[in-house]
């Protein structure tokens, strides 16, 4: 299978090129990415657990997806995409914000990320896909708050950093 490239940018979120995804991030280069939050009608957000043989962050608990856009496509198209890769259902999705993010992993690679946060609503229990996902919770973001103070260490980086930087754009 082909390596995935990812989108490389600058600060202003212009495409300066594209790069094989590992290499961008063995060199910690800026790429865009996007994280998705879906909520249902209980104000509860979709967490994913991690499969165990991701190369960074296995079993970690994050947000219900997040990926790369793909060359030429956009950040809500990517979102369903990958939503649908994942999780297994497609929702409407809402583009809220975006930051860049700089976090080095124990392996040796770097995420420094162009992050779109992307929020829907979907009421069902998803179709994970097992060779990404291990397992799925709904939980407040109050309850994902509390836990996250009590247990950091099963949470991903990008996850700790949107949930404490964006925290009111997440919440309804």
């Amino acid at each position: 299978m082909k390596e995935e490239l990812v989108i490389l940018v600058n600060e202003q979120d212009e495409q300066i090129g594209l790069m094989p995804k590992m290499e961008a991030h063995e060199k910690a280069m800026l790429h865009r990415a996007f994280s998705v939050f879906i909520f249902n009608n209980k104000n509860q957000l979709m967490l994913q657990q991690r499969a165990a043989d991701k190369y960074h962050s296995p079993l970690l608990w994050t947000n219900t997806c997040c990926s790369h856009q793909r060359n030429g496509e956009s950040n809500i198209s990517a979102g369903k995409r990958r939503l649908q890769e994942e999780m297994g259902f497609v929702c409407e999705l809402e583009e809220k914000t975006s930051f860049i993010y700089k976090a080095p992993f124990d392996n040796g690679l770097t995420e420094h990320e162009l992050d779109h946060i992307m929020v829907g609503y979907y009421n069902e229990n998803p179709n994970i896909n097992t060779e990404e996902v291990e397992s799925f919770k709904w939980m407040t973001i109050e309850e994902v708050k509390v836990d996250m103070a009590l247990k950091p260490e099963i949470y991903t980086a990008w996850f700790k950093i949107i949930f404490e930087k964006f925290y009111d754009f997440i919440k309804h």
